[in-house]
């Protein structure tokens, strides 16, 4: 019954997907509303059959139905209630299913928020969200679909991969990163609708900001937490490895943030139209390429799964898509030249250019490594192997100089400013890069690209403080003030410039966190018995014993590692853990993390004799860590609070304008 269920709700999703666009188009065509208003009720259904399939496919994990072919795959009675809920996306055919639910769920979202306001542009979004659900919802009815019948029923399953039930945080990386990735889908559908439409103006911009600033949030916080996960479930005390399907997280989000800084460039100068439109399609092709690299099995990561045709599937789309986009952007060339013109190149706009053209060196920087493997095994037919070193020299200069135009850019008014107004807005910021690139050198940092990195990280927190303070006293002077009062009534009546802002504070927080534990990392391999210390970096650990628990879905080993304060006593008890599953190989790490915001103590289990006689520990101290993962809460803060509309809106409730 559930399988029939959550199969016939997708079948009925498709054939109502393939309705709403085909009535969107033609209810503009004919100015027929009720045809607009079917398309969007359609929306509104598939909302529903959607959440009506995953929370079948939820009932029959918890019920652990076998007779249906995913919950074979990746279901087990062993397998605790929290991480049996969360496999829903642990493998090919679930993500699918949770992708197309998120999408039904924004179409029906961007319904209820646009309807009765953007007339034609409007539909023909709506038809471009229901032409992505068609591609998705043909896939879950085809090859991923995960109501598919099992016979004969198997008595149990293997659980899901043990790598993805080893921390609570699969509980929030997939979603978030989902969420991000399908929210993509949204400014993509207005950037097409402007193209058929011809509505080129700054609509379809302000109509999708929002959106775009949404899933952008959602997507900076997936790759933080993924990080998170890999320095807490991996064992190898990193966070990020230029992992293919970490580069496939971070692309789509190197260019949806020069889309967000370019974008202004258009509705305050009128300038790079074409360059929007481009850098929004691109967003959206990068998160459907995400999506390939990690479904195809293409790629050999301990991210990725999946084998099988859906790759050419997903290769297929990409290419249409592109096609489409290109006829698209061709036929409204003449439609989109820019009206407005760069004044000075010591100007604000300039300086996004800038930016954008950085951002998108690096995008194409981590796309040749990421491809190149696969690419020349296609060709040649040999290996090749693209790995840090080269991520690492090809980024750092754009990295760091992208932290000096985070300084820059919110120093420098639009239009320019004359030399005397430059210098006494950059002077102080730039004293501080000097005054931290002195120390760094007296400092011996080992790192020349890691000095820059603290020096144009100084000058540009500096900058960007500055713009609060400054702003905050002309309150306190104009309206008299408190400095706490002016601060708050500072952002909060020009949220979108302020949260910006705060969103820099947090990248710079994450960039020195990077910086810092790159730099100074200090690691140490030891093998100790019972009542042995070692000394790393100041901190002295003792090893004092093994321990062992059965759990229903794997077999667990510690050990009890102290932390000892300056006088040799225990301030705190450390239980880095090996996880022998009992479908899985090698054992799971689960490393012991002590953290603080000047470092981090990182213990990890590497081996042990079974008499409990000696263990094999590995201990690392890296600094300002925590300061990743706090910097990203802030960059989501700043982001947030940049997306909270200033002043009241009305919004029409007038029928749709066709």
């Amino acid at each position: 019954m559930t399988r029939i269920l959550g199969s016939t709700a997708i079948v009925v999703a498709l054939a109502l997907a393939v309705y709403g666009a085909v009535a969107a188009v033609v209810g503009v065509r004919r100015r027929d509303g009720a045809l607009i208003r079917s398309s969007q009720a359609a929306a509104y259904a598939n909302c529903g059959l959607l959440t009506l399939a995953t929370l079948a496919m939820v009932y029959a994990l918890l019920t652990h139905d076998f007779s249906i072919s995913y919950v074979a795959q990746v279901g087990s009675r062993a397998t605790p209630t929290f991480f049996t809920i969360i496999s829903l996306w642990s493998a090919l055919e679930g993500s699918i299913l949770f992708w197309g639910f998120v999408l039904s769920v924004y179409t029906a979202s961007v319904v209820y928020f646009t309807r009765g306001r953007l007339g034609s542009l409007g539909s023909y979004a709506l038809a471009t969200l229901h032409a992505v659900g068609i591609f998705f919802y043909l896939l879950l009815t085809g090859v991923a679909n995960p109501f598919g019948a099992v016979f004969p029923v198997p008595a149990d399953g293997p659980g899901p991969n043990p790598l993805l039930q080893n921390h609570p945080l699969m509980a929030v990386h997939p979603p978030f990163l989902y969420v991000g990735y399908v929210g993509m889908t949204v400014p993509f559908a207005f950037a097409i609708g402007a193209l058929i439409s011809g509505r080129l103006d700054d609509v379809w911009l302000k109509a999708t900001r929002r959106w775009t600033m949404t899933a952008w949030i959602f997507l900076s916080l997936a790759i933080v937490a993924g990080m998170w996960w890999s320095y807490e479930v991996l064992g190898w005390g990193g966070y990020w490895a230029w992992d293919p399907v970490e580069n496939a997280s971070f692309m789509p989000w190197l260019t949806a943030t020069a889309f967000l800084h370019s974008v202004m460039v258009q509705e305050r100068r009128g300038m790079l139209r074409v360059w929007n439109l481009t850098l929004i399609i691109a967003t959206f092709l990068l998160t459907i390429l995400g999506t390939f690299l990690t479904r195809s099995g293409i790629l050999s990561s301990v991210h990725a799964f999946a084998n099988g045709p859906i790759g050419y599937y997903f290769l297929g789309f990409i290419a249409l898509v592109l096609l489409v986009s290109l006829v698209l952007l061709a036929g409204r060339s003449a439609e989109l030249k820019t009206a407005g013109h760069l004044d000075r190149l010591a100007s604000r706009e300039f300086t996004f250019l800038i930016n954008n053209l950085l951002l998108s060196a690096f995008c194409f920087t981590v796309l040749l490594g990421t491809l190149f493997p696969l690419v020349a095994e296609a060709v040649r037919g040999v290996k090749v192997s693209v790995g840090g070193p080269f991520f690492n020299r090809m980024s750092l200069p754009i990295i760091v100089t992208l932290l000096f135009l985070l300084g820059v850019g919110p120093a420098l008014p639009w239009r320019g400013a004359g030399a005397d107004v430059l210098g006494r807005r950059l002077l102080p910021a730039a004293v501080a890069a000097g005054v931290v690139a002195a120390l760094a050198l007296a400092l011996r940092v080992p790192s020349f690209y890691a000095v820059l990195a603290f020096a144009f990280a100084a000058f540009a927190l500096v900058s960007n403080v500055q713009e609060f303070v400054t702003g905050a006293r002309a309150r306190m002077r104009a309206h008299g003030e408190s400095a706490p009062r002016a601060l708050l009534r500072l952002i909060g009546a020009n949220r979108r410039r302020y949260g910006g802002y705060i969103a820099h504070l947090g990248v710079l927080a994450v960039a020195t966190g990077i910086a810092a534990s790159a730099a100074y990392r200090f690691e140490r391999e030891v093998t100790l018995k019972p009542g042995q210390t070692v000394t790393v970096r100041g901190y002295t650990v003792r090893f004092d014993g093994l321990w062992a628990k059965d759990e229903p879905q794997r077999f667990v080993v510690g050990a009890d590692i102290a932390a000892l304060d300056a006088r040799g006593r225990p301030y705190r008890t450390l239980t880095p853990r090996l996880n022998f599953y009992r479908n899985g190989g090698e054992p799971i790490t689960t490393p012991a993390v002590r953290t603080r915001l000047d470092d981090d103590l990182y213990i990890n289990l590497l081996a042990f004799e079974r008499d409990g006689s000696s263990a094999t520990v590995h201990v690392i101290v890296e600094p300002l860590v925590a300061w990743i993962w706090i910097g990203g809460l802030i960059v989501a803060l700043g982001a947030a609070i940049g997306t909270i509309p200033t002043g009241a809106r009305v919004r029409s409730r007038k029928v749709v304008r066709v």
